[in-house]
């Protein structure tokens, strides 16, 4: 006779800063689609009665008191043990019947990750800017990065234990879900993607997410993931950038040169050299920097599988 292997432990996770309009909803909704899932609120600072809330229908309630969704993140999957882990907003914007769906997927592919692509049921789901925002900076991603990814900013998401151990989450707002994507497609983990509904907040309930602020922060984690983890791309597009400038400066001159034997304009031959130099150390410093982060992605692979999947067939 063979023993059951026992059945996947999940978490949902729900990071929450002032959602006491919303957070009573979701947890229920969730309930029901996931009965055997631990649910845990990690409450970052509210000041009105998210917690309270949380509490009355049965969540796990922690907090995390550096304020923003990065740390937040960060918090708990260092904090929270399980095979699977559902990740969704508080807002009560997205649809809690996708979870088993997403769950079946993750768990039969496997795949490290699932994300929801948001397909919007109200016209007021996206606000101004938002919905351009994400379409540019999920291209830059895709573009860069490998385009494998979809929906880039979606609050909704299936996790492995093997992403959640191995992810060094560095940031500390709405810019973590841009870190989650590179994470996942720098390591080439099997990703997958499904549509679900995506409505307006709740009467009352105001988004935490500015459109300009944080797609600028968001722009520019993309750009310092780029020097971290594409070097050879960012300085040998310095480098190019230089030589090119160097050049235009310089070629005036040397073809003067050619033609009297005469250098009239030192500070310019001096300053185009100059230029020159810079791009080489540009060039040099994208080799040196391409060879470090091949070891630093080969340490996060490592870490990466020494946590097995729990797949079900």
């Amino acid at each position: 006779m063979t023993m059951r292997e026992p059945k996947p432990k999940i978490a949902l996770l729900i990071p929450c800063y002032n959602e006491e309009i919303a957070i009573r909803s979701v947890i229920e909704a969730f309930k029901k689609s996931l009965p055997d899932a631990a649910i845990y609120v990690y409450d970052n600072n509210s000041t009105d009665r998210t917690v309270e809330f949380a509490r009355a229908v049965g969540a796990i309630v922690r907090s995390e008191t550096q304020q923003g969704k990065g740390h937040v993140v960060r918090r708990m999957f260092r904090d929270i043990d399980a095979d699977w882990y559902v990740m969704v907003d508080g807002d009560d914007t997205y649809d809690a019947a996708m979870a088993p769906e997403m769950l079946r997927l993750a768990m039969s592919e496997p795949c490290d990750l699932v994300n929801c692509i948001r397909r919007e049921t109200e016209q007021a789901a996206y606000r101004a800017g938002h919905r351009l925002g994400n379409q540019l900076l999920t291209g830059s991603v895709r573009m860069i990065f490998g385009d494998r990814v979809h929906d880039m900013l979606s609050g909704y998401k299936v996790f492995s234990r093997r992403f959640a151990k191995s992810f060094p989450a560095l940031s500390g707002g709405f810019d973590i879900e841009t870190e989650l994507a590179i994470h996942a497609l720098e390591l080439a983990m099997p990703v997958a993607h499904v549509e679900g509904d995506y409505k307006g907040r709740p009467p009352g309930s105001s988004s935490k997410l500015s459109t300009y602020r944080d797609g600028w922060r968001i722009l520019m984690l993309i750009l310092k993931m780029i020097r971290h983890e594409r070097p050879m791309f960012f300085f040998g597009a310095l480098a190019v950038s230089l030589a090119l400038i160097s050049v235009g400066l310089g070629l005036p001159v040397i073809v003067h040169y050619m033609q009297t034997g005469l250098v009239p304009r030192f500070p310019t031959a001096f300053l185009a050299l100059g230029i020159m130099v810079l791009a080489a150390l540009a060039l040099t410093t994208g080799i040196i920097l391409d060879t470090v982060t091949r070891g630093r992605r080969e340490l996060r692979m490592l870490v990466y599988l020494q946590h097995p999947i729990r797949a079900v067939e």
